[in-house]
């Protein structure tokens, strides 16, 4: 396999190397040998050598350390927020609101809120100036992300004179075990003559969100009554509120160095501790700050700053936190591991420890839905979009209580939707395409073109799709987990909601004898409106009209399904009447799905639109991913062309089997047949330009059924997505959360066409030469561990003890029962 162009021996040379380690075995991942862990496969380390300031915000977002509960980005303890660093930490949750002006309107955005932070700990010789790589000569650096335990570790040698040199290891944990807890140990070595050395740990408070240049000029200051005081000699502590949602904040920090004395002082905004050591040639000293985190959304709380306080006092010493952390991490990855060779393996774990990170069991406690960034940045201001579509089934199949939680979030806000829905005279549930709080639209108005410098009307808010996906989710998840109490509860009610949005929103074309829905945006994202009309919205945008007649489908089946006495119950509270379901009967099947030239027209009037010159695009600009920029800089507008963003059409079989897309065509009065899906996928592959790391998932997960030789091509651009910053400076910004979750998905849903319906696990594997070995555990309806592995053409199932039932494989050509306790290997067939 050829290797990714950022790990070839020119990039090694450079002195800034990214990617699997795979040397010696690390003594943190799954323990020391001989002391009951096993010690770490190759692969599973990332590694950074060298100090490039240049590279500093995507490394701090890929070495951000989380648990779900809160995150913390990769930053150096010792340097502050400034061009270069950006030291953040964020709360699952925990948003608030300001009003700026944009352009000379008054605008209100909600943002996931930079809480204070806690990884200052700066040092310095005796009075000389304080150490950072930015102001003293830097003789090595190495950063070591260890995926198997959740640690960040970091050496860096400073040269100071002609005679000290100043070696600095750092280890960082985000707990696992208890989500409110974070640690470092740093270790200092001198070579030289003894001298003394001055370290200062602090909790900082007087942080702004500012890591996201174009909201830079937008208000960030989010947290107002700052206090700072000390609990006990070796404990300083600091709280603060939110401007206008009044979360309150508690964070407390214990700072510790064998029997050397500890003091604090306070400034404003800021709880400092300083500690004065004596280093001499070759002896280590050791610091280690150990911090507690609580907000008032905490459950089972009534203080933060004094449940803060009381964990950080109550918390074991750095090595037993450790020893907890590292046994969390083990049962995870009991969990959750996947097992494909060389690179893409190595990328795929890298991945799969952000989405443990973002969403992990804690997450099952919080009401927080899936945020698009992860909790590693302050791109998109920290909101939920459509995301979990991409999210929520891998999680089904390994943590099914952190999918249930997140679709609970969704159900919370049903109200809210509904008076979304009520606001534009419809019935039913309209859901946000972005999300925060408390469930209102927080889709931004305007935005800002980095090219132009203009600010722009933004129409986003007409993704109404997005409902779709909810509705998608909650099915897929029932499916998956047998969890017939959430599909006849809260299930089946945002169902039935969203179902009836979409047939309140069909209306009916006498001279075409079809509903459509009319004035929307599709998952393109680049198309708002028609050529020349002042007024946004598309016309029968397809993936929206089909999707919304497959809602309209799975929800009359699950009605038709409910036990009498609460289908009585769901019909009494909604309203729900005989007539309406008729209703959605007819609109399920008569919805109106636009074609041209042969192929399924993304909406109603795109095979009107003027063909764009690709290759002079292209040859000017080199980077077109995000072409609707490049356009209107030059006056021009993206909704004149046959150009997409990202996969819109094609969505569609990336959430159906080829089987389940052709009969959701055949219902609504269409035959779908292999040439007209391949002219389809020809036609637009042609024609996207890719500008989201989503759009690279999508198409090869689609070739690698349609034309299997080009898949691998756009699976690497999902892998290499976040690593590479593909999309030129947005992972610095913070990763992205359903490109890397979709990527686990591509393998363990895509490639084995795996499907949970009807009570059984259909498999439909896809032999892709660059990935013909590899093989996952997953979570199926109460059986834990069952382990699926593909090799050279025969598939293995394995199922752990237990006393359930079997589990019923449907095979293209033959079906099996696999008893627990029982391994079955099947031949496939070519």
């Amino acid at each position: 396999m050829a290797p990714f162009p950022e790990w070839t021996g020119a990039s090694r040379r450079s002195g800034t190397t990214s990617g699997p380690a795979g040397g010696a075995p690390d003594p943190h991942d799954r323990g020391q040998p001989g002391e009951g862990r096993e010690a770490a496969a190759p692969g599973r380390t990332w590694e950074y050598t060298g100090y490039d300031p240049g590279q500093e915000p995507l490394r701090e977002s890929l070495c951000t350390l989380g648990n779900g509960y809160f995150a913390t980005r990769g930053a150096f303890p010792e340097c502050a927020a400034d061009g270069v660093h950006y030291p953040g930490t964020y709360a699952a949750g925990c948003y608030n609101r300001l009003t700026s002006e944009v352009a000379g309107r008054l605008v209100e955005n909600e943002d996931m809120v930079n809480l204070p932070n806690w990884l200052p700990l700066r040092f310095r010789l005796e009075a000389g100036q304080w150490l950072t790589p930015d102001t003293t000569t830097v003789l090595e650096h190495r950063v070591v992300l260890h995926l198997a335990s959740g640690l960040l570790e970091r050496r860096t040698r400073y040269g100071l004179d002609a005679d000290h040199v100043l070696t600095v290891r750092q280890q960082r944990l985000v707990h696992m075990a208890d989500p409110h807890l974070a640690a470092m140990r740093t270790e200092f070595t001198l070579d030289g003559h003894s001298a003394g050395l001055e370290v200062e740990a602090a909790l900082d408070g007087g942080v702004t969100n500012a890591g996201v240049a174009r909201y830079r000029d937008l208000d960030g200051h989010h947290l107002t009554h700052l206090r700072a005081g000390t609990g006990t000699a070796d404990t300083v502590w600091l709280r603060c509120r939110t401007r206008t949602s009044d979360i309150r904040v508690g964070m407390a920090a214990r700072l510790t160095s064998g029997d050397v004395p500890v003091v604090a002082r306070f400034e404003q905004s800021r709880a400092v501790q300083e500690i004065g050591l004596r280093l001499t040639a070759g002896r280590t000293a050791t610091v280690d700050k150990t911090v507690a985190l609580h907000t008032s959304h905490d459950r089972a709380i009534s203080d933060p700053l004094q449940a803060a306080v009381e964990r950080v006092r109550e918390a074991p010493a750095f090595d037993e936190l450790l020893e907890a952390h590292l046994t969390a991490w083990d049962q995870l990855w009991r969990r959750a591991d996947i097992d494909v060779p060389g690179e893409p393996g190595a990328i795929l774990r890298l991945h799969l420890f952000h989405v443990l990170q973002t969403l992990s069991p804690h997450t099952a406690e919080l009401d927080v839905g899936v945020p698009a960034r992860g909790l590693h940045g302050e791109a998109y201001r920290g909101h939920v979009f459509w995301d979990e579509l991409f999210v929520l089934p891998y999680l089904n199949l390994h943590f099914p209580e952190v999918s249930r939680a997140l679709l609970e979030y969704r159900h919370r806000r049903l109200g809210q939707a509904g008076s979304a829905a009520r606001a534009i005279g419809r019935r039913g549930a309209r859901y946000p395409w972005q999300s925060g709080s408390d469930g209102r639209e927080e889709t931004q108005r305007l935005h800002l073109n980095p090219r132009s410098g203009r600010w722009l009307p933004d129409h986003s808010h007409l993704q109404h799709h997005v409902g779709s996906a909810i509705a998608y989710n909650v099915w897929q998840y029932c499916e998956a987990s047998g969890d017939t109490e959430f599909l006849h509860t809260k299930g089946a009610e945002t169902l039935l909601q969203i179902a009836r949005f979409w047939a309140d929103s069909a209306t009916w074309d006498e001279s075409l004898g079809r509903h459509r829905i009319l004035g929307v945006m599709g998952p393109d994202e680049y198309h708002d409106a028609y050529p020349d009309t002042p007024d946004p919205g598309l016309d029968d945008n397809a993936y929206t009209n089909i999707t919304a007649a497959w809602v309209l489908t799975r929800t009359l089946e699950v009605l038709r399904a409910l036990p009498e006495p609460r289908r009585r119950e769901l019909a009494e509270r909604t309203g729900l009447d005989g007539g309406e379901l008729e209703q959605w009967e007819d609109v399920s099947r008569t919805l109106y799905v636009p074609f041209h030239d042969g192929v399924v027209s993304q909406f109603e009037g795109y095979g009107d639109l003027a063909e764009l010159d690709w290759e002079d695009y292209r040859e000017r600009y080199d980077d077109i991913r995000r072409l609707d920029r490049i356009l209107e800089a030059e006056g021009d507008t993206v909704n004149r062309y046959k150009a997409s963003k990202q996969a819109d059409v094609l969505m569609l079989g990336y959430l159906f089997s080829p089987a389940e897309l052709r009969a959701l065509f055949h219902r609504l009065g269409h035959r779908l047949d292999d040439d007209t899906w391949l002219r389809t996928v020809d036609y637009y592959l042609g024609r996207t330009s890719h500008g989201s790391t989503l759009s690279g998932l999508v198409h090869g997960w689609i070739l690698a059924r349609a034309r299997r030789a080009e898949a691998w091509t756009f699976c690497q651009e999902a892998l290499r997505g976040d690593i590479a910053d593909v999309q030129g400076g947005t992972t610095g910004e913070g990763i992205h959360l359903g490109a890397m979750a979709g990527t686990l998905d591509l393998v363990q849903r895509g490639l084995t066409g795996l499907e949970t319906r009807e009570g059984a696990l259909w498999l439909d594997p896809v032999p892709l030469p660059e990935l013909s070995s590899y093989g996952f555990a997953l979570r199926y309806q109460g059986h834990w561990g069952v382990r699926l592995r593909l090799r050279h053409g025969q598939l293995q199932i394995e199922v752990p003890p237990s006393d359930r039932s079997p589990i019923d494989v449907q095979l293209a050509d033959r079906s099996v029962s696999v008893q627990p306790g029982e391994t079955c290997r099947l031949l496939l067939q070519e």
